[in-house]
């Protein structure tokens, strides 16, 4: 079950949310983690060890949150640490280097390690209860692709949050907007750069290798922020205030600047406990490299273990560092030139993460780039013209919305009604699309 379908839409969340709200407070957060378990339980039938892996993950929170409490010296606070970090972590090693992912594993995982760590920093306390820790780690809304939120972020919402028709209301507003996201441009987008693996690299002209591209990259940022702004939107008509995990990264001048825009609540959490425990900025150039090189590496591996994704760590690594070492400066002042940049390294970022095969990669580098050479196949000439006319539309919507005008507009206070009107529209036709058969996967499911 995922937000973009019609099981969800008309008959899990109503459910839900009728039960929710007809509930006590009291009894609130038994409804949420009630509700959790079923939503994951359902998504991962015939996989029933995936849900054990799930309540062992909170477990392991609980557990060695209360360690580190009770424990009397620093000593057996770091064992308590360690024996936690060292189990979660592991384990996500574990399955990603078998290629097969636990539904959520990833984002709840990392949800764990950062209670863990902020526990034994002191900057949040231990959990007394286990049921809590439980909705905390088990929340349906962001608990298969994020945001990342920390417990810190939800604590006192967990015990006490306000429930008005106004949060409803921005809540489905977000949520709607999210779902557009989706289905009418994502999902429709996605198509062409199917199409595109469905002719075979070798045989497409220029033009639609690099239409081609573009379909992939407008597909993982409206599928991902989609997911991201349906999740806040849940979040929000229950009362939660999630972290923002997009701000128009497109529109960035630097992949520096990119990587501050984009998936922001993983970025703040290798920043905050990998980046500057390693000692971030301090120290000099050398050691600022080695620590982003550290950072980058890791990111690439969260993804996957594929050589593509460490290929694209290491690519994101060398322009950052180079950006660091003097390019920023010149980017920021000739913007134009700096837009520009930006939008070709974050197309070369996304082909090199898209395409796990090396001899599949080399040879959609040759039809982007016919100067490297290569010998193509009988190629029809005509391709993009074909394609383009039947998902311009949707790719012009695509950049047009690239620049976060919709959710500005939706969740605006101007022209309500007209507003309400439009998001009506948009709810209808995404539920349309979805009975059409517009109800792929979310693409971070996969990581």
């Amino acid at each position: 079950m995922i937000f973009s379908s019609l099981e969800f839409i008309f008959r899990f969340l109503p459910v839900f949310l009728a039960v929710y709200f007809a509930v006590p407070r009291s009894w609130k957060n038994w409804v949420l983690l009630g509700g959790s378990l079923y939503f994951y339980i359902h998504g991962t039938l015939g996989h029933p060890f995936y849900t054990v892996l799930l309540l062992l993950a909170a477990a392991a929170a609980y557990g060695c949150g209360r360690g580190m409490e009770k424990s009397r010296s620093g000593t057996g606070k770091k064992l308590w640490l360690f024996l936690g970090l060292g189990y979660s972590l592991g384990l996500l090693a574990v399955f990603k280097c078998r290629d097969l992912l636990p539904l959520g594993i990833s984002f709840y995982t990392f949800q764990v390690c950062s209670y863990l760590m902020d526990v034994y920093r002191g900057t949040v306390p231990a959990e007394h209860s286990p049921f809590r820790m439980g909705t905390y780690v088990c929340m349906f809304p962001q608990l298969l692709s994020g945001p990342l939120v920390r417990y810190g972020a939800v604590l006192e919402e967990l015990g006490n949050r306000e429930h008005t028709a106004e949060h409803v209301e921005e809540g489905l507003r977000t949520f709607t907007v999210g779902l557009g996201m989706k289905v009418l441009i994502a999902n429709q987008v996605g198509n062409l750069w199917r199409q595109t693996w469905a002719i075979g690299f070798e045989s497409i002209s220029t033009p639609m290798a690099w239409l081609g591209l573009l379909a992939y990259a407008l597909q993982i940022y409206f599928d991902f922020f989609g997911y991201s702004l349906m999740a806040s939107g849940l979040g929000r008509i229950m009362g939660f205030h999630f972290p923002d995990n997009f701000r128009s990264p497109y529109l960035s001048v630097s992949m520096t600047e990119f990587w501050r825009r984009w998936h922001m609540t993983l970025g703040a959490w290798f920043r905050d406990y990998v980046y500057i425990p390693l000692g971030g900025s301090r120290g000099g150039m050398g050691r600022t490299l080695r620590n982003l090189l550290a950072v980058w590496l890791l990111t690439a591996f969260w993804h996957g273990a594929g050589w593509n994704f460490m290929l694209w760590g290491i690519l994101m690594f060398a322009l950052i560092a180079v950006e660091k070492l003097g390019l920023m400066k010149i980017l920021e002042k000739y913007r134009p030139a700096g837009h520009l940049y930006a939008v070709f390294w974050i197309l070369m970022g996304w082909l090199v993460f898209a395409v796990e095969d090396m001899g599949m990669l080399k040879i959609y580098l040759q039809r982007l780039f016919p100067f490297l050479g290569g010998t193509p196949a009988a190629v029809f000439e005509g391709d993009y013209l074909k394609y383009g006319r039947i998902y311009g539309p949707s790719l012009i919507l695509g950049l047009l919305c690239a620049g976060g005008l919709p959710l500005k507009l939706a969740c605006g206070r101007k022209y309500r009604i007209l507003t309400a009107a439009v998001l009506l529209a948009v709810f209808w036709a995404s539920a349309y699309g979805i009975w059409k058969g517009m109800d792929d996967p979310f693409l971070y499911f996969s990581f």
